[in-house]
């Protein structure tokens, strides 16, 4: 199986190229407006067979219909996507299975960094984590509505940690990992799972009192937070809107 990806410079967001071999069929998963993945299928001769859409955000969706309109196929991602206006050809909801050749590309709903966000579990190998779960770190939740934080950490806990060990994790910024790596490393997973403590800072989110429970390196070189707001309500964000204090 063929899994590769271009890094837009300055987002650092990934899209990705899935085929199941060489002269082979495949997909794209998102675009960036890099043209790195467009010059592999001319060359290694993969006919595509859809566009595949994340999650809604612009740094993942750069012309996702004109790609779709280069090569003659659907546009595809989940219902609410459509609803909150990418022009989808099809829309798919949590279990339905993508054919595309050899490969079986499983959607999995993974809300929390936003709601309309899915997981592509590609033939039981490899996963495409959206802005979820990346490596070292997690996606913030302020897009995910009044439910983003808890939406999250079971789109995190109960879904993608619940694939076996070895499979290989494809985020939607930045590089790979796998889900063992995450599960005995990442610092909001190591809490979740109770092996280390909450952190009790105290600290002001955009001006407001809060608790920061966990600062934590952002796969971007800048810092991630976990933070409780003086409600007890729960949220990640960018260390950029926290002051410690």
């Amino acid at each position: 199986m063929i899994v590769e990806r271009v890094e837009h410079p300055q987002w650092t967001s990934n899209a990705y190229l899935l085929a199941d071999g060489e002269g082979g069929s495949g997909v794209l998963v998102d675009s960036n407006g890099e043209q790195g993945l467009l010059e592999q299928v001319e060359a290694r001769g993969i006919s595509i067979t859809h566009v595949l859409v994340t999650h809604h955000h612009p740094d993942h969706i750069v012309g996702v219909e004109t790609l779709a309109d280069r090569y003659g196929v659907p546009l595809v991602g989940h219902t609410l996507t459509k609803e909150v206006g990418v022009p989808l050809d099809e829309t798919i909801e949590d279990g339905a299975t993508i054919r595309s050749g050899d490969l079986g590309i499983d959607a999995i709903e993974i809300p929390g960094h936003c709601g309309d966000q899915l997981a592509f579990f590609v033939n039981g190998t490899d996963v495409l984590t959206a802005d979820c779960l990346f490596k070292g770190t997690v996606g913030g939740t302020a897009g995910g509505g009044p439910t983003g934080y808890e939406d999250h950490r079971r789109s995190i806990m109960e879904r993608l940690m619940a694939l076996p060990a070895e499979v290989r994790v494809h985020p939607g910024h930045t590089q790979a990992t796998t889900i063992g790596e995450e599960w005995e490393s990442n610092p909001f997973i190591r809490i979740w799972r109770g092996l280390d403590p909450e952190g009790d800072e105290a600290c002001r989110v955009r001006g407001d009192e809060a608790t920061l429970v966990l600062w934590a390196p952002d796969y971007d070189g800048t810092w991630k937070a976990w933070v409780r707001d003086a409600d007890g309500r729960d949220a990640i964000v960018g260390g950029s809107q926290v002051e410690r204090i």
